[in-house]
């Protein structure tokens, strides 16, 4: 089976980072290989947390450590996402460069985990930057949250149409996909759109009454997991959204304090029901 190497954080209790993506992409048939940029009890958003943020040359030497196992030709993808500080950027872009020189066809889908609407930026200084300056050029796939793409781009999105501009200015700036999630459409509805070479499609689901942490890092696996299988941009679209809404339906159901992605996981391999996706550009 083919392989992705899966670069951003883990918690010991809770679902973000590798604890929110590696689970889903095993369990759509994909061998991982988690490389932690941080090992934290929990995220950031309970307030605190205990834990170590790894120097760029721990993470540099288990990626080397890979490499020397002479597995890098079957990695389909590069998964990156938080990093925990600034350094850790150039060992991500490293772990590109090695991956797509075993194999070319290798695409790095690139989680810019930067901060959100509300929040503001909660990543250290210098990551944000590395995001826009020196991910972007390189990423194949982006999939920023409304505030990440606010930011990339220095756009306002208000809705759909500004969406679409800014999907629009990232793929300019060299990514082939952009996935922008969490795009307010009305009160009660929530998007997520899709925009590529082939075109740009919106999906919009109810609007959940929580706001949970690592839905976007299971996004981003999920979304590269239907591509990598296949799917063309609005069925990679569809199923991912399908499958993150019923994961945060139950979330609901159930109280859970953290995303419920392991009494969900069918959902995240044959979700119960799809929301229809319609071309927008």
């Amino acid at each position: 089976m083919p392989a992705i190497l899966s670069i951003q954080s883990a918690v010991a209790y809770g679902h973000v980072g590798n604890s929110a993506a590696v689970f889903p992409l095993q369990r759509l048939g994909f061998e991982v290989w988690p490389v932690d940029t941080v090992q934290f009890s929990n995220h950031l958003g309970y307030g605190a947390y205990r834990g170590t943020v790894f120097p760029a040359e721990s993470v540099h030497d288990v990626i080397l450590g890979i490499e020397e196992r002479g597995v890098l030709p079957f990695c389909a993808a590069v998964l990156s996402g938080y990093l925990g500080d600034p350094t850790l950027g150039a060992a991500v872009l490293d772990a590109v460069v090695r991956v797509k020189s075993a194999n070319p066809a290798a695409l790095w889908c690139c989680d810019p985990v930067i901060g959100d609407v509300g929040i503001g930026i909660y990543v250290r200084p210098g990551i944000a930057e590395f995001f826009r300056d020196q991910a972007l050029p390189v990423a194949d796939i982006v999939t920023p949250n409304l505030f990440e793409a606010e930011f990339l781009t220095g756009l306002t999105i208000d809705g759909p149409d500004s969406a679409l501009a800014a999907c629009a200015a990232l793929r300019a700036r060299g990514p082939q996909i952009v996935l922008m999630t969490s795009l307010p459409i009305a009160a009660d509805r929530i998007g997520m759109l899709a925009s590529g070479p082939e075109g740009s499609w919106l999906v919009e689901t109810p609007l959940l009454p929580l706001t949970p942490s690592g839905t976007g890092d299971t996004v981003a696996a999920l979304f590269l997991a239907h591509r990598l299988r296949g799917a063309d941009l609005a069925i990679a679209l569809e199923v991912t959204a399908a499958s993150i809404y019923e994961v945060l339906r139950l979330t609901v159901e159930t109280a859970s304090p953290e995303i419920a992605l392991i009494a969900a996981q069918e959902a995240l391999v044959a979700p119960p029901g799809r929301f229809p996706v319609r071309r927008i550009g």
